[in-house]
């Protein structure tokens, strides 16, 4: 798949701090920084306002297929909007969000429209895009892949000190072992282990493995 601008891919499993390391990364680069999980996590909270049990899965098919998706690009970054409503962190990271995102992700509907939504995004330019398949489905022709990871224990004490009290390895099962777009490190990919580095080594290591 080519791509009229270049897109660095950055996956990883929940808590890694991929999406702290692709923030950054995007600022020093100059790029646009997209977080597709806040896409799921948008589609998420529409399925909640709107009542329907995240693990019914042809409810939430009937209740995501006219939801409209939007992502204006704010200070570098992508939002996302809602049905016009443009949605905070603590709408995007509440902790119903963070039970249920992972059934909602897993739905092959949800998972098709979102990634040609994520596809069509290239056209803003060059774009840092993180998530759990961006390497490996999205756009897996790119040349600039990258994995981060970190021990489940490092992650799950991330998770409780932001407050959060979702399970890491029941989120990490089910993200592995979804039948579509599993969360697997991307072919050609290189994986750093943040699990007891700073987060400036962390982007260093990114920049460097670039070699843009």
């Amino acid at each position: 798949m080519s791509t009229p601008h270049p897109v660095i891919t950055i996956d990883g499993p929940a808590a890694s701090g991929k999406s702290s390391i692709a923030r950054l990364v995007a600022q020093r680069l100059g790029f646009t920084y997209v977080n597709t999980g806040n896409m799921y996590r948008a589609v998420t909270w529409a399925v909640l306002q709107a009542g329907v049990d995240p693990q019914d899965a042809e409810a939430v098919r009937s209740a995501t297929s006219s939801i409209l998706i939007e992502s204006p690009v704010v200070e570098g970054q992508t939002q996302v909007c809602i049905a016009g409503h443009s949605l905070t962190d603590a709408d995007l990271n509440s902790d119903p969000v963070n039970r249920a995102v992972s059934f909602i992700a897993r739905l092959n509907e949800v998972r098709e429209r979102l990634v040609a939504e994520q596809r069509v995004l290239v056209l803003l330019g060059p774009l840092v895009m993180e998530g759990r398949d961006i390497g490996s489905v999205v756009f897996p022709q790119s040349p600039h892949k990258i994995y981060i990871d970190a021990s489940e224990e490092v992650r799950a004490s991330r998770r409780g000190a932001q407050g959060h009290a979702d399970q890491i390895a029941e989120r990490d099962r089910l993200d592995k072992q979804r039948k579509n777009s599993p969360l697997i490190v991307p072919a050609g990919a290189t994986v750093i282990d943040n699990s007891y580095i700073t987060l400036d080594q962390a982007v260093e290591q990114v920049i460097a493995a670039l070699k843009l």
